[in-house]
């Protein structure tokens, strides 16, 4: 059965946890596999935020949680206690990254990559280790057999599963699953998912993390870039399309990246929901 999940983010300096309470209440009335919660690199407001905002899912709307944790400005000592307080937690799920390199921080001497990071997770206490992947390659991979390589290190030192990087080209994913068995990957493979609703934002998303603008998405953006309506309706008229090819084509899962406005997930999912629950029944018959 199709996985179907979301991702947000912590609360930023001048809000409190209580502002997610409704944001949480819709999604969880969605009943996902689990809520990701992302992770403030080197702000230790927002780094506590995200482990509350975790344990509030769990805790509060019985929904497994995911906690984000990069690794490039960290130290042993406090990715250690960090997992300590996510064990008291009771958060089991961590989705290991290296994380944005941010000006003005000292890099990490413990850490320099995600697999790092794996493996010396793998050394600590039992968690599930979620990893990122990016079908169209990483911007500093060199080629897409090099980042290939390094997503096998990645497994390799103990990911569970892989989550990827957003991309608006179904071909891509599917171009990037076909490498993956090609060089061994086998663990479960979960597709991000942006849906556009505010064309400035999208590309500048897309620009950081190197997701090319498809023709067809292009002529969208053109098309409705002064109608904030039509944007909406069209920017998730076009991710339904993404999720109905990729659950008929059999995808792990499905995760959609919220940016915590829940009117469009709400919409995509009352598109979708029955997809793989059929997929399910239909086994369940034969």
């Amino acid at each position: 059965m199709c996985s179907f999940s979301f991702e947000v983010f912590p609360p930023r300096r001048d809000e409190t946890i209580k502002n997610l309470d409704a944001i949480l209440e819709d999604l969880g009335r969605l009943s996902p596999n689990f809520i990701s919660v992302t992770f403030g690199a080197g702000d230790s407001i927002n780094s506590q935020n995200t482990l509350e905002v975790a344990s509030l899912i769990q805790e509060k709307y019985q929904i497994p949680s995911i906690v984000h944790l990069p690794c490039i400005h960290s130290s042993k000592e406090k990715i250690t206690a960090i997992l300590k307080e996510c064990k008291q937690r009771g958060l089991n799920k961590i989705l290991a990254l290296r994380g944005d390199v941010c000006e003005g921080l000292e890099k990490s001497k413990d850490f320099s990559y995600a697999n790092d990071l794996i493996s010396f997770i793998k050394k600590q206490e039992n968690f599930e280790i979620y990893a990122a992947c990016y079908p169209e390659k990483h911007s500093e991979a060199k080629n897409i057999i090099e980042d290939i390589h390094h997503l096998k290190n990645k497994v390799n030192a103990g990911t569970d599963k892989l989550i990827t990087q957003l991309f608006y080209d179904n071909e891509d994913f599917y171009a990037f699953k076909q490498n993956c068995a090609l060089s061994g990957i086998k663990v479960p493979i979960y597709a991000g998912i942006m849906p556009i609703t505010n064309k400035r934002q999208i590309l500048k998303i897309s620009q950081l993390c190197g997701a090319k603008i498809p023709t067809k998405f292009t002529k969208i953006l053109e098309k409705y870039e002064n109608n904030t309506l039509a944007l909406e309706d069209a920017g998730i008229a076009y991710a339904i399309d993404q999720i109905v090819d990729l659950i008929t084509s059999g995808v792990d899962g499905i995760h959609l990246y919220t940016m915590n406005k829940t009117k469009a997930a709400i919409r995509i999912y009352e598109a979708v929901k029955h997809l793989p629950k059929e997929e399910n029944e239909a086994k369940n018959v034969l």
